[in-house]
């Protein structure tokens, strides 16, 4: 028998800036194989190891890619064990002028391509690779919002609804996924500092009471928590990081 251990093994959706980039970075440095999955093709500009070998271009707006990404992502796995699965991928579509969209303007068609990415995603990755998850008493995190608790000033409703719908999803999937050894969480993140922040966002801030912007990093820190041995006997919850602004 080898004395090798084994290489754990992430797949993560939305890696390509933000939170995603940050995820991809901490599990990268500590020495975890990251797959990952965006509508982008990999990027140069995403300096960790064996990124383009291990990247999945797939649009989760379309259920069929998102099936096939299923199948190739197990053609992908060594040994047929996944430690983790991040569903981090969102979208929020704007208005013409990138206004909030609420439900009174939202496009119907809009409403389904955020559920899609946002929702229905995290079900068929999750049950799609069940067994590998499985195999490896691995975990899933779903990464929520503060805006899927309360009504947020820029996130439409559509992806404020998905979200709580994730938050949902979550206990459910912690509740089916227990008996398999996998434990289920999410993660809500508030007001983070990304390329994407909202005009105004500083004036969320202000109110805060960190009176900051919270890092990519730091929420990519509590994601691997939940992914690690340190979080063994935590399912079916959803941890806020956002600075205090739920209280």
């Amino acid at each position: 028998m080898s004395d090798t251990p084994h290489q754990r093994t992430l797949l993560l959706t939305g890696a390509s800036r933000g939170i995603g980039h940050a995820t991809v970075k901490k599990f990268a440095a500590e020495g975890w194989r990251v797959i990952s999955c965006s509508r982008q093709a990999f990027s140069a500009e995403c300096p960790w190891p064996g990124g383009e070998r291990n990247h999945i271009q797939v649009d989760l707006a379309d259920p069929q890619q998102t099936m096939e990404a299923v199948r190739t992502v197990k053609e992908r796995l060594d040994g047929g064990r996944l430690d983790a699965l991040v569903n981090n991928a969102g979208i929020s579509p704007k208005g013409p002028n990138g206004e909030r969209l609420s439900t009174l303007d939202t496009d119907l068609r809009d409403w389904g391509k955020v559920f899609h990415v946002n929702f229905f995603a995290s079900v068929v990755l999750g049950r799609g690779l069940k067994d590998e998850l499985a195999a490896a008493k691995g975990a899933i995190v779903n990464v929520t919002s503060i805006a899927g608790a309360r009504v947020h000033p820029f996130a439409g409703a559509a992806y404020a609804t998905s979200k709580a719908a994730l938050a949902a999803l979550t206990r459910e999937m912690a509740h089916d996924f227990g008996p398999l050894g996998v434990r289920v969480n999410a993660i809500a993140p508030g007001e983070v500092e990304t390329s994407i922040l909202s005009k105004g966002t500083d004036k969320i801030v202000e109110k805060l009471p960190m009176r900051r912007l919270g890092q990519p990093s730091e929420v990519a820190d509590v994601i691997y928590f939940l992914c690690s041995g340190q979080s063994g006997y935590v399912t079916g919850t959803e941890i806020e990081v956002n600075g205090g602004q739920h209280v």
